[in-house]
């Protein structure tokens, strides 16, 4: 039997040669001076050879347990180099089947069947919150644990309901993973009872008073952060569309911007309607531009104006900014000062409360109309929307040019240019 100090004694020779043990183990010494431990065996009546590993990486020790290891396995009728061969393919099976891969191919198998906007947001939420706890575990090794630990995390900032999203889209995964073999059970179902529980339904919070508004904006403005947040909030607020618009607003939306009349051309999938009407350029949104907006979008121009999108993701340059950017930052300032007083969207609520009172005090009762068509409020069947339409089309036309500049102006009232935004505080 050998012993560690034969084998650091032992020197290359212009042969390998072999240092024997007992049971067929034994040491192959190189020509370069490298050792590495074999196993010599019979299986199904022929000879055959396992490789342990280098010494001293594999001790004399354990290459004796890998021995003994390899013949119970021959005792158990298997051959041990095959049993080898199928532990490593399925550690390489393990390791490319993390939960993150499995999470994007359920991702890219479902994101057909939604929205565009849908799409975005769940693989966003993933890789905001999950990829980074639990996406390089193999999806088999994901328990009910670690998942709850990484959904604490979402609760314990507040998002309460984002939690609850993640755990559902996280049952998605699981399962698809089990239907491809990679996994049993489900450990999302399991710690779906142990999430706090979602706040009621509720009204999204609005600022109806001008002043306050007008407050907010400046407040977030001279708040520390990203220029690009803060324009993103100005043109909330002036334009009045969904956040989901904004953020994946594309450079090739926006036209004319150096004319009489700038538009911002919103395309039917990204807006909030059934999936049926989402390739349907009847519902295309026209945005008229104030001047104040345009200045926004051309102080953005200087920042993201060679990527795809006019507000990009922080992380992914090509990909549009998440969902709770905005909302984030506008959470923080003045220490939670407009928390759960506004919001995002907000601003809808906000446009069209002001607007509508402006209307009424200046005797113009049939703008309410246009007031809602320029919110976008469209009536989905197909025919009463072009009704509608046609109806307002001549009014539209003409007043909500002077609706958006009227509103840009009241809200903008001694508040800095866009372009200033840019040079006010940063990260």
């Amino acid at each position: 039997m050998l012993t560690d100090v034969q084998i650091k004694k032992a020197k290359p020779t212009d042969k390998a040669y072999k240092m024997a043990d007992s049971g067929g183990l034994f040491l192959l010494v190189s020509t370069t001076g490298n050792r590495s431990w074999r196993l010599k065996y019979r299986f199904g009546g022929k000879e055959k050879l396992l490789t342990f590993g280098p010494y001293p990486d594999v001790s004399l020790i354990r290459a004796r347990e890998l021995r003994e290891a390899a013949k119970a396995t021959l005792r158990d009728g298997r051959d041990p180099a095959v049993e080898k061969k199928q532990a490593a393919a399925a550690r390489t099976l393990a390791a490319s089947n993390t939960f993150e891969a499995c999470a994007r191919e359920w991702h890219a198998l479902n994101a057909p069947r939604w929205s565009p906007v849908h799409a975005g947001n769940v693989i966003d939420s993933m890789e905001a919150d999950l990829f980074p706890a639990i996406g390089a575990l193999p999806i088999k090794d994901v328990t009910e644990a670690l998942l709850l630990d990484a959904l604490r995390k979402v609760e314990n900032r507040g998002a309460i309901e984002t939690a609850h999203r993640l755990r559902q889209r996280a049952s998605g995964v699981f399962a698809f993973a089990a239907a491809g073999g990679l996994r049993t059970g489900d450990p999302a179902a399991v710690v779906k009872s142990l999430l706090k529980p979602k706040p009621k339904a509720g009204k999204q919070p609005a600022l109806t008073d001008l002043k306050e508004c007008r407050q907010l904006i400046y407040d977030m403005e001279w708040e520390r952060g990203s220029p690009i947040t803060k324009l993103a909030n100005r043109l909330l607020a002036l334009t009045a569309v969904r956040s989901a618009v904004q953020r994946y607003a594309r450079w090739t939306e926006f036209e004319g911007l150096d004319g009489d009349a700038p538009i911002w051309r919103i395309p039917p999938g990204t807006m909030k309607l059934a999936l049926k009407l989402k390739d349907d350029i009847t519902y295309e949104h026209i945005v008229p531009l104030s001047r104040q907006a345009v200045e926004t979008i051309e102080a953005m121009h200087g920042l993201t104006g060679h990527l795809p999108f006019v507000f990009p993701n922080e992380r992914h340059g090509h990909r549009p900014m998440s969902e709770n950017t905005v909302r984030g930052m506008m959470i923080r300032v003045k220490g939670e000062k407009y928390k759960h007083r506004h919001c995002p969207h907000g601003w809808r609520s906000a446009f069209s409360s002001i607007m509508n009172e402006w209307r009424r005090r200046e005797g113009r009762p049939d703008d309410r109309e246009v007031i809602n068509l320029m919110l976008a409020h469209v009536v989905e069947d197909k025919v009463e929307g072009a009704y509608n339409r046609a109806a307002h089309m001549d009014r539209r036309r003409e007043l909500t040019p002077e609706v958006a500049q009227i509103w840009a102006d009241m809200l903008l009232e001694d508040i800095q240019p866009a372009a200033h935004v840019l040079e006010g505080l940063r990260n």
